[in-house]
């Protein structure tokens, strides 16, 4: 074990609640270990996750194109006006998990009962968010929440075909709407050198935010189920490809720095091909990792004292039980509502959310 004690130089069989160590000691070494992974969790996601932020209700704006105007000797500039921007709200939501017992039950546990029950909750919490993050993203209809404070307040998804007019895409002059939420029209058995998802994801990005000489940075995620598809398909991890090092026992990504959810397999078509477990299956998710990111969080602001991500925030001894409280307050919603396309592998007319989301 050790994964949350071992500096205590504990033994596994040890009674925890009465080591040497002390019940404050213990505790103190809970708090370190969830900081850390509070740290390695928001290092995963942040290639969905931009801004954290207490506000309930945004505007949130991007640049815009168009050509510099032309003037003549006595003319004057017409102020530049234009830009994207839309309104969104963010949900905020209180998660937590309980570890329960009685006086007979923590007498008799061990390090590695507490180990075990404390590694849970942050499997628990490590599950939740990565949820609310593919819920947030994969869902393609606008939601209510009903906040305590401020009242119903709509949370958007992704572009998703509704009024709202975007900036123009790279070559146009015109704002428009737009729609990231595909269907292939074609099963995930079917993906081919003919029926490839990698270019329709790329353009729909590129559009938006265009692409260096050397290629994008777009990154596609997918389930381990469509992993063996994508590694036929004739263009991956291509020898040309500047971004892949060919080694002697295995081919290494080479410029893709940030962090990431899944496992890079490859390069196809000039996007990152990464393999993500998570990902319901017959469902790609594409981000430009150049751009800014699709998701924003909402917390509680600094002056209520309230903590950011997975804390023990609470005992209580009733006698004869003894319970610990873990919560974590947050709510994700989208903010940059082109940095997102998702496509489902299916033939149905049209884009089915995954069951659960």
């Amino acid at each position: 074990m050790g994964v949350v004690f071992g500096h205590l130089n504990l033994s596994d069989s040890e009674r925890v609640f009465q080591a040497t160590a002390g019940q404050t000691v213990v505790w103190d070494a809970v708090q370190q270990y969830l900081s850390r992974s509070n740290a390695d969790l928001e290092a995963a996601l942040s290639m969905f996750l931009g801004e954290t932020t207490s506000d309930y209700k945004r505007r949130y704006t991007l640049p815009t194109g168009g050509t510099l105007q032309r003037r003549g000797s006595n003319g004057r500039y017409a102020a530049v006006k234009r830009e994207g921007k839309w309104d969104i709200a963010l949900p905020l939501e209180d998660f937590g998990a309980a570890i329960a017992s009685n006086d007979v039950d923590r007498a008799y546990m061990t390090v590695r009962d507490l180990e075990n029950h404390v590694l849970t909750v942050v499997q628990q919490n490590v599950n939740t968010v990565r949820y609310e993050i593919l819920r947030a993203l994969l869902n393609n209809a606008q939601d209510t929440f009903v906040d305590e404070r401020w009242g119903n307040l709509l949370i958007e998804p992704l572009a998703n075909g509704d009024s709202v007019v975007y900036p123009p895409a790279i070559g146009s002059e015109t704002e428009a709407t737009d729609n990231h939420y595909l269907e292939s029209g074609y099963l995930a058995a079917a993906i081919s050198d003919t029926n490839n998802p990698f270019p329709v994801i790329r353009e729909e990005l590129e559009e938006h935010f265009g692409v260096t000489a050397a290629g994008g940075n777009i990154a596609v995620t997918f389930n381990q189920a469509q992993t063996e598809k994508v590694r036929d398909l004739t263009d991956f991890v291509p020898e040309s490809d500047p971004y892949i090092a060919k080694g002697v026992n295995a081919d290494l990504p080479r410029a893709l720095t940030q962090n990431h959810v899944g496992v890079v397999i490859g390069r196809v078509n000039g996007v990152w091909a990464i393999e993500w477990r998570a990902m319901p299956e017959n469902y790609m998710l594409g981000i430009d990792l150049d751009a800014p990111q699709p998701l924003m969080r909402r917390i509680d602001p600094e002056d209520t004292g309230l903590p950011l991500g997975l804390n023990l925030v609470g005992q209580d001894e009733v006698f004869p039980f003894v319970d610990s409280f873990w919560r974590n307050r947050f709510g994700f919603g989208v903010g940059n509502r082109l940095n997102g396309v998702v496509m489902e592998l299916g033939n149905g007319g049209g884009y089915t959310v995954p069951t659960g989301y």
